[in-house]
Order: structure tokens, then sequence, then C-alpha cells
């Protein structure tokens, strides 16, 4: 069960193209392999959907999901993550609409799906993807016995872009031919890249094993692993970092940052340090988890979505002149600089 270039997908995206909550859909538009038919969203229904989100896709934009069957979807993709994970009862009723209109289902949620769910046809399927995968033990560092590299994003705080450009040097390094895979490690990371685990779904006694088990299944087929990064060390409500360092063992970490930002966005009592005490906080962390060698922070993916070019090419130098480190934003300029450094 998972997405290919052969789906059509209804997007479900209520409230989330100019709300908060849309992360997920948003990044399944920009870089999901299968084609996307609709997207469902009551607020900007009949909007441009570059005009609203800044993706460059002619995609309609309908008001419910009766109206997105009239462009022959047969997956519905949960893209919003409403909080607490539940679904308000009216979007749940379009999403049993959606099945029993024939589409299967990729949820994203806490709340699983399936026991809504009895009978379906032969080719539908709901894919619940926030469950956590079977056979798993603890950590135990063996990560660093592979030859190939393993690049891991890490951030200053929640939401600043750690998959996206996880995906963007992936692109830019198979642009290249270089065997590369991306290892989803949350719901958006998992519907673009069809496997990977869902890290917060994981007990944390064994997230870091599930990490390693992840990186070890791959680690003998690929020259260069892009793992997801999830939180940050500096956020006081994030236990996923520590995991995936210790799980994966990294070669390398790129350090993602939001352009100016000076504290953690749903806890502004807590500051963000200078990057370059950020830049020896994830280094010493990433030694004692287990690596036998130095790893370095050899890259820092600066978020300037909220600024103009101008100012975030102002910004991108800054950065690189007080951390000494190359620096860019990967997402509004490409994979490719970055990628020179890494690999």
């Amino acid at each position: 069960m998972h997405l290919t270039a052969n789906h059509r997908v209804a997007i479900l995206l209520h409230e989330g193209i100019k709300g908060t909550h849309g992360k997920t859909g948003l990044a399944y538009l920009r870089y999901g392999k299968a084609a996307i038919a609709a997207v469902i969203d009551a607020d900007c229904a009949g909007e441009s959907l570059e005009k609203v989100t800044g993706i460059a896709q002619d995609i309609p934009i309908v008001s419910h999901i009766q109206e997105a069957l009239a462009y022959n979807p047969d997956v519905l993709l949960i893209g919003i993550a409403p909080s607490g994970g539940i679904l308000p009862q009216a979007w749940l009723e379009e999403v049993k609409e959606g099945v029993k209109a024939g589409l299967s289902v990729v949820n994203g949620l806490h709340t699983p799906l399936n026991p809504y769910f009895e009978s379906l046809q032969p080719q539908q399927w709901i894919w619940d993807i926030r469950q956590e995968p079977p056979g798993l033990g603890i950590g135990l560092g063996k990560a660093r016995s592979l030859n190939c590299q393993r690049i891991l994003t890490v951030g200053t705080d929640m939401s600043v872009g750690k998959m996206s450009i996880g995906l963007e040097c992936h692109r830019a390094a198979q642009n290249r031919g270089i065997n590369s895979k991306f290892l989803g490690t949350g719901q958006g990371g998992m519907m673009i890249s069809g496997d990977g685990i869902p890290l917060d779904a994981v007990r944390v006694d064994f997230a870091a094993g599930a990490v390693e088990k992840m990186v070890l299944g791959a680690g003998n087929d690929y020259d260069v692993l892009w793992i997801e990064g999830q939180g940050s060390l500096l956020h006081p409500g994030s236990t996923a970092t520590l995991p995936l360092i210790r799980g994966s063992q990294p070669t390398a970490l790129i350090l993602v940052h939001r352009a100016g930002q000076t504290h953690i966005q749903h806890a502004p009592h807590v500051s963000i340090p200078p990057l370059l005490q950020v830049i020896e906080l994830y280094e010493q962390v990433a030694k004692v988890g287990g690596a036998t060698d130095a790893v370095k922070v050899k890259a820092i993916a600066l978020n300037t979505f909220h600024l103009e070019e101008k100012e975030a090419q102002k910004a991108i130098e800054t950065v690189q002149q007080t951390t000494g480190l190359p620096c860019t934003d990967g997402v509004r300029f490409g994979g490719d600089y970055l990628l020179d450094y890494l690999l």
C-alpha cells in the first residue's frame, strides 16, 4: 500500500492552504509522485493554486469531495493535521463519501480510519500511516558499520523545512546519477517516498531501534541516504531528534533554520542560541550518540520563504559569514549548492 506515479490523487486540505495545519498536503503537492487531480479546500475553492501556495501547478481547488470526483481521482489523501489528530465530523463524512465512490485513502492522522470501513472493493485500500512497525528492538549503534553516507537534517525548531531539504538534496543527487534514497520518518515523507517509519507512532524505547532497522535495511543498496529529520533538540516538547541521531549514526548533518527566527515558534519563552552554539550542540550529541568519528554539520539550509529574494540572499550571506559554512535556501534555489559540500 503506497502511492505510485500511476495514481490520481485528490488532496483533502480544508483550511490547510491558508491555515497552519496543511503542511502534509502542501508537501505532497510539491514533491509527490502521483498526479494530483484536485485539491479540496472550501476556503480557497476556485482560486489559483499557484497564487495561494506559490506552487507552480495548474490544479483545480474545489470545495467538497463530490466536486473532486469529477476530476477522476482514485485516491483521497488526507493532507491536514487538525489539532489532536482527529478529523472533524463533517470532514470524516467527506472521507466516507470518497470511499463509497470507490476511492482508496492515505491517512497520516494519529486516528486510524480502517475501523470505519468494514467492506472495501477489491481494488480499494486504507493506508493508516501512523502505525508502529512490527519486530522492533532497541538501538545498538549498528548503522555506523555501513559504507554509505548517511545525511540527517536537524533543525533549530519544528516545521522549518527538514523534510523539504532532504528531498531537494535527494533530487539533486539523483539528477547527477548518484545512487541515492530518501528515508521518510513522518507521514508527509512516507507519503512522498512510499516507505519509511512513522517515528511519532513508535514507543520511545524502540525509537532509535526503529530508525536503525530502517537505515540498515537500505544502507547496502544505496551510496547516500537522506534521513528525514524531525523536531529539534532545542524544542522542549520534541523527543524525535535524538533517536534519529542514534539510529542513523549520521556521517554528516545539515542544520535547517528559519531566517531571522530567535525563539521557538510555539514556545516563545525558549530562545534559539546563536547558530555556532547550535552547531556545537548537534555535533557533540552526534558524537556521544555512538559515532566513532566526529560528525560535522557540513551545511546550513536557510528557510527564507517569508523574505523577498534580495532579503533572502542577504540573510544567506550573513549566515555564511557568521558560521563559515555553506548556506542556501534549498527549496528556493535547489539542492545542488549544498550537494557540492556534502558529497
